[in-house]
């Protein structure tokens, strides 16, 4: 039986945010997920919306939400994020300078009944993660360096895939493998082979012509 992988279209792309309502409402029903690139101008230079966006994307539409949080110190954020809606909640494991805030981060997210997911960098080892994975529910694996729309997707990242995948099966863990940056129809199928559940686009969908073919040809 083909394994159904999910869609999450990223929000990176649009640049007028008063964009982002009517995008999302283009998406619903064919995207499993919006994907919030929300950037603090901290732990990358970029800087996008806040909660507040996030919040009024959920009252005016019914996609659930992945939210990406790139920004220092995410921990006091978190509130902000679960309250506006995120269905998935992401947080970078490079941003928890003491890596004890992590467990409570992804705790806060449980207790709100959302999926705590840890977002990993390109040049982070996954020997480094991986006692912490097993009670994530979502591993995004980052597939370009964080912070810029439209970059090439490293190839290096399909084995960090491979990894996660081989660490899950082994041990029976539960969580979903996520990847985000320079997804397209040429390397999809590398990364889904290779272990993703989850694929995110933002240039690839937002740019193409027939976005609902796209959305499906990243399907696999």
């Amino acid at each position: 039986m083909k394994k159904y992988i999910y869609v999450s279209v990223s929000t990176d792309p649009i640049k007028e945010y008063q964009r982002i309502a009517e995008y999302t409402k283009e998406m619903q029903g064919y995207a499993d997920f919006l994907h919030c690139d929300v950037m603090d101008g901290k732990f990358v230079p970029a800087k996008t919306y806040d909660s507040q966006l996030v919040y009024n994307i959920n009252q005016h539409s019914l996609i659930m939400l992945d939210v990406h949080l790139m920004c220092d110190e995410p921990l006091k954020s978190l509130d902000d994020y679960l309250k506006a809606g995120a269905n998935i909640l992401t947080v970078h494991y490079e941003a928890f300078k003491n890596k004890n805030d992590l467990i409570i981060a992804k705790q806060k997210i449980k207790d709100a009944h959302a999926l705590a997911g840890l977002a990993i960098n390109p040049d982070t080892d996954i020997n480094e993660v991986k006692i912490y994975v097993h009670d994530f529910d979502v591993i995004l694996v980052m597939s370009v360096y964080p912070g810029a729309s439209g970059q090439k997707f490293i190839p290096q990242t399909v084995k960090k895939i491979e990894e996660l995948n081989s660490l899950r099966e082994s041990n029976d863990y539960k969580y979903k493998i996520e990847v985000d940056g320079g997804i397209n129809e040429d390397n999809v199928k590398e990364v889904i082979d290779a272990g993703a559940d989850i694929v995110v686009s933002g240039s690839f969908i937002y740019k193409s012509h027939d976005k609902i073919k796209a959305i499906e040809l990243l399907r696999g």
